[in-house]
């Protein structure tokens, strides 16, 4: 055996590794047998807990909060919002399958693009994987129908969060992705964000909009609200 491989055999028995040269993969087997982390009782809520929560803690970090019955309500408050803040009607929607079906052109005088995002997009409407309750965080997840650009590059950012999909906590917000995309087989990128985009670097002044989005709308889609 040369004295590199030898000096390798030595590395990975030492860190237990030594399966790999089984066949087996070290890293995988670690994500398969995944142990949650200390779970806060904060989130330990039933559902109408959950979603009452997660609009106190929304709020509390300068996001602003809509509930509404279902997907045909989002029309309506899209243009509502835009109105609110005096902008443009017009928005680049994520190309995701419930804001597609939707008769943007019945409802409202809006005027709809769907894709990535771009510099010159004013609103961007996209569609969370989740929220988590105990920090009113929403959870953005790429995909094809998801474009990440979407929720960083346009000045306002408002977001469609079904109210079934607020966990209690991050944990179980990771279970959901691992049991759907399967151990190592993430999507690319999951962002986690709460509230709009902020920095203090400066003077310890507050500055919204510093890295993303300077407003951030949360349209909750909860049936129980019809």
């Amino acid at each position: 055996m040369a004295a590199r491989e030898e000096i390798l055999d030595r590395l990975r028995a030492k860190l237990g590794h030594s399966d790999a040269l089984n066949g087996e993969n070290p890293a995988l087997k670690h994500i398969e047998d995944h142990h949650k982390n200390l779970i806060p009782k904060r989130g330990s809520l039933d559902k109408a807990q959950r979603v009452d929560l997660f609009v106190q803690e929304a709020t509390r970090v300068n996001a602003t909060v809509v509930r509404v019955g279902s997907f045909d309500d989002v029309p309506d408050q899209v243009s509502a919002y835009l109105r609110e803040h005096q902008l443009p009607a017009k928005i680049k929607i994520a190309p995701h399958h419930s804001l597609k079906s939707l008769d943007w052109q019945q409802k409202t005088s809006l005027m709809v693009d769907e894709g990535r995002g771009k510099g010159d997009d004013g609103v961007s409407v996209s569609v969370a994987y989740g929220g988590v309750a105990e920090t009113g965080t929403l959870v953005m997840s790429s995909g094809p129908q998801t474009p990440t650009s979407l929720n960083f590059l346009p000045l306002d950012h408002i977001v469609v969060l079904e109210a079934d999909r607020i966990a209690g906590d991050y944990e179980a917000v990771w279970e959901r992705l691992r049991a759907q995309f399967g151990p190592g087989k993430l999507p690319r990128t999951v962002n986690w964000i709460t509230g709009p985009s902020r920095t203090a670097d400066i003077e310890q002044t507050l500055l919204l909009g510093a890295h993303g989005p300077q407003r951030l709308h949360i349209l909750i889609v909860d049936p129980s609200e019809s």
